[in-house]
């Protein structure tokens, strides 16, 4: 194993994660939920109790309707004219990309073959899509209620920000942790700060249409080990360079984590949080475990929706 090695994985290792890390079957050959069933309702009892100060803190960003390098489709707000009394509001948006705050589905991306989604689900030659009304974000309509562990590798760095071409690995979630005093538990949302905020604002063009620096693929064995429910994480995957790794898609923008996460493991990906208010209330408080809420829309067969996450401490 890579993270008992502390050794990044070969392209051999990464490969044979497909079916290592696979969670098809596990939950029954029905399952629509992936690893939201680590969610049990004592995992949710549990993080209830972390409530103690009463704050709470959101990890959404402002929807952005403003064109650039990170956000080439803004999304469209208008507030039309209308005979109501009361003003009414327009908002038509492209949800996955590096802009906006968004979950993906278990129907974002298919296995390697491009025949199959998360739990053998077959893909529509017509469509794209799974076959049926399956894998949808609104499977995941009752929320995601759980323990949420913020990862602050910028802290345990002393650095502002992960840097390009050091990439955030498994065994820095296990440095961070115990430097926290946290002990990973099974479904916990593993919430992974880059420090994308800082790093835009020295860099204000950033990477355009991808993360500048961010994690590697390494971090999915340590998801798979402690059966997190959630990956949050404010950048994305680090560039195919910093991985070592073959892109799995033979696209510009790398996708080394979602590619196995979200086929195989059928993973919660929780994209483009804003860490920075949550950071700064964690190490005021001197504490990284709370109750975080994910809220999805209910959008029959979305492969994803815009969501305002709440942590809760």
């Amino acid at each position: 194993m890579a993270l008992a090695d502390r050794k990044p994985p070969s392209q051999a290792e990464y490969d044979a994660w497909r079916q290592k890390l696979s969670n098809w079957g596990r939950w029954g050959a029905d399952d629509e939920l992936g690893t939201v069933n680590f969610v049990t309702p004592e995992v949710r009892l549990a993080a209830a109790k972390l409530v103690s100060a009463g704050r709470s803190v959101s990890l959404a960003r402002p929807i952005d309707t403003h064109a650039g390098p990170r956000n080439p489709f803004p999304a469209h707000h208008m507030i039309p004219a209308g005979s109501s009394g009361g003003l009414v509001d327009y908002i038509g948006m492209f949800i996955h990309g590096f802009a906006h705050t968004h979950i993906d589905a278990l129907s974002h991306i298919p296995t390697a073959d491009g025949a199959n989604f998360y739990n053998g689900r077959p893909r529509s030659a017509e469509t794209m899509l799974p076959v049926g009304p399956t894998s949808g974000v609104d499977f995941w309509r009752d929320g995601i209620a759980t323990r949420g562990v913020l990862y602050d590798i910028p802290r345990l760095r002393g650095a502002p920000t992960v840097r390009p071409g050091e990439p955030v690995h498994a065994w820095d979630l296990e440095d961070a942790a115990a430097r926290q005093g946290v002990v990973p538990r099974s479904g916990d949302a593993v919430i992974i700060r880059s420090g994308l905020d800082p790093y835009l604002r020295e860099h204000p063009t950033g990477a355009g249409f991808a993360s500048p620096a961010g994690v590697h693929a390494s971090v999915l064995e340590f998801l798979w080990k402690h059966e997190a429910s959630l990956l949050v994480w404010d950048m994305l995957e680090a560039p195919t360079a910093d991985q070592g790794l073959a892109n799995p898609l033979e696209i510009p923008t790398p996708v080394h984590v979602h590619c196995i996460a979200i086929p195989y493991m059928g993973l919660a990906l929780l994209d483009n949080a804003q860490l920075e208010p949550l950071a700064a209330a964690c190490a005021e408080l001197g504490r990284w475990e709370f109750l975080l809420v994910v809220a999805p829309l209910v959008i029959p067969g979305g492969t994803g929706s815009p969501v305002n996450p709440i942590a809760l401490l």
